[in-house]
């Protein structure tokens, strides 16, 4: 579709909304799709659901009894070594990949667990992460081997990823708790099926990547189809291949606490869960930075041996050389425990050592909400009243003498109605179609709210904007998706969703990229942030809800924040990557044309750092909707509340059709940032 065309195809969509809403009274068919089109999709899958269950269940409860066995034996294991040798092993395999900076802070986040008395329940959840991420890398190795080796096989298989990755982790716990039962193993089974998709796709990206150059040599030296995949392959794409397994160790994490709420067992994650069922905040947190140390532990551990050089040619080295870390590791262990038998605290610390600031932590918040109660209950009015109603509901709906101390009368309507026509005629008298449009577009949403828009219209301008994106493909499966989430009779909830992420995609990648600008102009601002991302990467989703329940209550503006402290993190660190990772080159080149320092800003790194910045908001955007499930416990009536409406009746058909939507949003979202992206890089020749 040429550009004049896409124009004038915005313009009279434009009109035809408008004309909707003007007889919108007479055309309620138009304002909200007829139950009379929706199919039971939910029975339906209810009914395949109760035939896989007859007729396979009996299999898959004997797995999960099989799989008891190795989890039991690891449990064991890590229990009965004593803490200081776990820890000592660790700082040991820290300081091998990484050096001396790394094996202190392991000592001391290992540590932490000791101290307040969590070792044991950490070494449970611990456990769960080592049996889950070895099948993970196996399964997701030999997945993605088989997706580069077929390109039949990848039609399927990365399709099959996507919904993994995008299908909320609670849409898919109902059918594996029918089928295998209550227990630790469902949430092992869980943690498998969701770190599996990372191994894959890193497998397949690393094989795909291995230089021509190289195959070629291993051809002509006559390796065998065996050889050259062993031998030369997998070897250079060994990096990509590490990365996998990082990837899929930090999922395993992430599913410790989701995994507890179907496999509940004293583990760390159950202890979270309690503390949150109690509404004990500190206890809660602290429980909590547990799981996220771990997870930064181990993140550190697999990320620094990914990309670790290979020593560099020389000398052969001595047997004691090649292998002086695993002798360390073996004396060590025999050291310590020797010494834990003459220093019985080496083995069990003692309860009386313990440190457990709850008590202070829960002092010091009911200072600040008693304190600072009339600024949370400000911060929070003008939030819901000035931003979030108007774009749910519009100004229409939103202005009262109430919300906004006036009454909205007809004269400040048309004259709301007469400015946003003058700025549209602006903008496209000065050639600014586009910004036209977009002006345009704007001013309807904000008028009369996201959720009260003909559903016609919204999937139009989905279709629409899916076109210009990505050209007739990605519209057709636009449509195809938005028509699945009105036909299975979601479509209310899923404007709910896409109002409330859709506000907070947008604050966190505008707040995101401003503190990565600055992070990427100042290393102490850098510094200041990084931990900060970790803590808020790494830390359980339930548990950063819980700060903001405690201040602002339930509701829509609780969820928002809880939904940008998650999402802002990609948006921080690609702005950030992306601008330092210009050429020093190009911005020698800018000085010398006496760029200054804004402009150079602006005008070169910013443009040169589009791919990562658009990889920001698409990682923004996942975040968000990975969030909006969790956020559900405050209250919103989205599609996360019908995924919990179907966990807690035991309906696998509700539950998997709101999953199978936010899927959809997410995909949807996922392919149109990507389609931009690549029309941004080609119109500044980076294609």
């Amino acid at each position: 579709m040429s550009e004049t065309r896409t124009h004038w195809a915005w313009f009279a969509l434009i009109g035809l909304t408008l004309v909707t809403l003007g007889f919108r009274d007479r055309l309620d068919w138009l304002m909200s799709f007829p139950e009379a089109w929706e199919v039971p999709l939910t029975d339906w899958l209810n009914a395949i659901m109760a035939v896989i269950i007859d007729t396979f269940g009996p299999f898959f409860r004997g797995f999960s009894s099989l799989m008891d066995h190795p989890m039991s034996w690891v449990r064991t294991i890590l229990q009965s070594t004593p803490w200081a040798l776990t820890i000592g092993l660790l700082m040991l395999a820290s300081y091998a990949v990484s050096g001396v900076k790394l094996a202190i802070f392991t000592f001391f986040a290992m540590f932490y667990m000791v101290l307040i008395g969590y070792w044991s329940e950490s070494m449970n959840s611990l456990a769960l992460v080592l049996i889950s991420v070895p099948m993970a890398v196996m399964i997701g190795f030999a997945v993605g081997t088989a997706a580069f080796y077929s390109d039949r096989a990848d039609r399927i298989i990365s399709p099959t990823m996507d919904v993994l990755q995008t299908i909320p982790v609670f849409a898919y716990l109902l059918p594996i708790l029918l089928l295998f039962g209550f227990g630790p193993m469902v949430g092992l089974i869980a943690s498998i099926l969701y770190a599996v998709p990372p191994m894959v796709r890193n497998t397949t990206l690393g094989l795909r990547r291995v230089n021509e150059e190289v195959i070629e040599a291993g051809t002509m030296a006559g390796a065998t189809a065996m050889q050259m995949f062993w031998r030369v392959r997998v070897p250079n794409a060994l990096r990509q291949i590490l990365l996998g397994i990082n990837q899929t160790m930090m999922a395993a994490f992430s599913m410790i606490i989701i995994a507890s709420i179907i496999g509940g067992t004293s583990d760390i994650g159950w202890e979270v869960l309690t503390q949150i069922r109690k509404a004990n905040v500190a206890e809660a947190i602290l429980a909590g930075i547990v799981i996220a140390l771990m997870a930064m532990v181990m993140d550190r551990l697999t990320a620094q041996a990914a990309t670790a050089r290979a020593p560099d040619g020389g000398d052969e080295p001595s047997f004691a050389q090649r292998n002086r870390y695993w002798i360390a590791a073996g004396v060590l262990t025999i050291a310590i425990l020797a010494l834990a038998q003459v220093f019985p605290f080496l083995k069990s610390y003692p309860q009386a050592w313990e440190f457990y600031p709850a008590q202070a932590m829960n002092d010091a918040f009911n200072y600040v909400l008693v304190e600072y109660a009339a600024a949370i209950k400000t911060i929070k009015t003008f939030a819901l009243f000035y931003i979030m109603l108007p774009v749910k509901s519009g100004l229409e709906q939103t202005i009262s003498p109430f919300s906004w101390g006036f009454e909205f009368t007809t004269p400040m309507k048309i004259g709301f109605g007469v400015v946003m026509s003058g700025f549209v005629a602006y903008a496209a008298l000065r050639d600014r179609i586009n910004l036209a449009i977009g002006i345009a577009l704007a001013a309807i949403l904000i008028y009369f709210g996201i959720t009260r828009l003909p559903w016609l219209s919204v999937a139009a301008v989905m279709v629409l904007l899916a076109w210009q994106a990505g050209g007739v493909r990605l519209a057709i499966g636009t449509g195809i998706g938005l028509v699945f989430l009105m036909v299975a009779g979601v479509w209310p909830e899923t404007m709910v969703s896409f109002y409330l992420c859709g506000i907070a995609v947008l604050l966190s990648f505008l707040i995101g990229t401003t503190l990565g600008v600055l992070a990427s102009e100042n290393d102490t601002v850098s510094a200041f942030l990084r931990p900060i991302n970790d803590t808020l990467q790494t830390m359980p989703l339930f548990v950063i809800l819980i700060p903001f329940v405690m201040f602002f209550k339930l509701g829509d503006f609780t969820a928002l924040l809880a939904i940008m402290a998650y999402s802002i993190v990609p948006a921080i660190r690609y702005a950030e990557h992306g601008l330092r990772g210009v050429s020093p080159q190009v911005i020698e080149a800018a000085r010398a044309c006496g760029c200054t320092r804004l402009q150079m800003l602006w005008r070169v790194r910013l443009p040169l750092a589009l791919p990562q910045l658009m990889l920001g908001l698409n990682q923004t955007i996942m975040f968000g909707v990975a969030m909006l499930v969790i956020t559900a416990l405050v209250g919103t009536s989205d599609l996360g509340q019908e995924i919990y409406i179907g966990l807690n009746n035991g309906d696998f058909g509700v539950g998997m059709v709101a999953g199978i939507g936010m899927a959809i949003l997410a995909m949807i979202a996922d392919r149109m940032t990507k389609a931009y992206s690549r029309k941004g890089q080609a119109a500044l020749g980076q294609a």
